[in-house]
């Protein structure tokens, strides 16, 4: 599950509710059937963690933050976490404050990953890194709901990341859902339609979702990008990406 939304529409917070890291103020939460609060240490020894930042101490290596979490987690697998070191290729003499950005994020990864989660959580996981790190990153990802008795929710402003590895899509804004939709019908069914300002005005507006002005430009956001081509003829009607679609949901108008 993609998780998007621009700064502040409550990703992070709603992460953090899950987590119970922040005191509620209603509703309810429930994981794996269990509610979050109650049952929080069983729900916990089956969820895995990743934020945009390192939270290790800066004077352990990796072998100690292995040692610490086998302490942690039941079903800690000290084999799976040494097999991740390596092809992630942690350096074993250093401490994590010696660690590249990249690096820390890597064996966050990996003892997120060690300990067998059914659930797995990131927060801006591969922001700030380089193409490279976030391929590398993705495939562990991949790699990881090949079994289909586990999932990933995954919140990140790299809408890229999210239509290359999502099955679902999430749209938060100001604190509301706006839609959570297989990724596949979003990319494939949604559309942009495109056409000067002066032709703009004159068109039915009842079929899009949302518009806005660009100089001379006028683009719409459609639900069905085949229906808009039969509707609109001449007209340039083009495949929607994630980018687009929050951009036009957050800063176009309603028709």
């Amino acid at each position: 599950m993609g998780f998007i939304g621009e700064n502040g529409a409550g990703k992070t917070t709603t992460i953090k509710l899950i987590l119970n890291e922040v005191r509620r103020d209603g509703g309810g939460i429930k994981i794996f059937g269990r509610d979050n609060i109650r049952d929080e240490e069983k729900v916990k020894e089956q969820i895995g963690v990743v934020f945009d930042e390192s939270y290790f101490y800066g004077g352990l290596t990796a072998d100690d933050v292995g040692r610490i979490l086998s302490r942690v987690f039941k079903t800690w697998d000290p084999a799976l976490y040494d097999r991740y070191k390596k092809d992630f290729e942690l350096p074993r003499g250093k401490t994590i404050k010696e660690y590249s950005k990249g690096m820390k994020r890597k064996l966050s990864i990996a003892s997120a990953l060690a300990h067998r989660p059914r659930l797995l959580i990131l927060d801006e996981a591969t922001s700030g890194l380089d193409p490279v790190m976030r391929s590398d990153i993705l495939d562990v990802l991949l790699d990881f709901i090949q079994d289909e008795s586990r999932g990933v929710l995954f919140s990140s402003h790299i809408t890229s990341d999210l239509e290359r590895i999502a099955d679902y899509v999430t749209f938060l804004h100001k604190g509301r859902v706006v839609f959570s939709r297989s990724k596949d019908d979003l990319t494939e069914q949604y559309g942009i339609v495109k056409c000067g300002a002066s032709r703009f005005g004159g068109l039915d507006k009842s079929g899009f979702l949302r518009w806005r002005r660009g100089g001379a430009e006028c683009e719409a956001l459609v639900a069905d990008k085949n229906e808009a081509r039969r509707r609109y003829p001449g007209l340039v009607v083009d495949g929607a990406s994630l980018d687009e679609i929050m951009l036009l949901y957050i800063r176009g108008e309603k028709a």
